[in-house]
């Protein structure tokens, strides 16, 4: 199963790259093909959502593949950075009952919890199917080493529970999708 990982911020100096590779390295764990997607490979001053630049076919391919998504956000004033937005108003279809798991990051000490939910309701007007399970990052900039390892051993359970409810409904969607995309032939 392909499940990308996109990385919503662009801010100088993000505390959530690190969270980043932890999440690419446990979805690898979990047997997942996956790649990170950086919002700032995709820089926008408005949503092309009619698929006419490079950069939004670019984008179309990958998450149309897809089998889920990740979102990695942290929490800047209570709501998600502008560049994820822009990024997922680019598209729509390419979303169309998929599953997506969200993970927030703060340094303050509710890990982003603000953000996963505002992003919960932005996913289901995108047609996609929010999973109960989310990953929060609180004090990031204290939960890892100099090396970027995470000091938390409990954040590789986190991350199980976190694919495992991911992957299930990845795999009962695929299967769902695919019945409707046979029946319409």
């Amino acid at each position: 199963m392909y499940i990308p990982i996109i990385l919503g911020t662009a801010r100088e100096g993000r505390q959530s790259g690190k969270v980043a590779r932890f999440v690419e390295g446990e979805a690898a764990k979990a047997g997942l093909e996956t790649e990170v997607i950086d919002v700032r490979d995709y820089p926008a001053s408005a949503t092309d959502n009619r698929l006419q630049t490079d950069m939004a076919k670019k984008l179309a391919a990958k998450l149309s593949k897809a089998d889920g998504l990740v979102v990695i956000s942290p929490e800047y004033n209570h709501g998600y950075p502008g560049e994820l937005k822009l990024l997922l108003d680019m598209l729509y279809k390419q979303y169309e009952r998929k599953p997506i798991g969200i993970i927030g990051v703060s340094g303050g000490g509710l890990g982003g919890a603000r953000v996963v939910e505002q992003l919960r309701l932005v996913v289901v007007e995108l047609r996609m199917v929010p999973i109960r399970n989310a990953l929060y990052f609180p004090g990031v900039q204290d939960l890892f080493d100099g090396q970027g390892r995470i000091r938390d051993a409990s954040y590789h359970e986190r991350a199980k529970a976190f694919f495992d409810e991911l992957v299930w409904y990845a795999k009962a969607l695929k299967v769902a999708r695919e019945s409707t995309d046979n029946s319409n032939k």
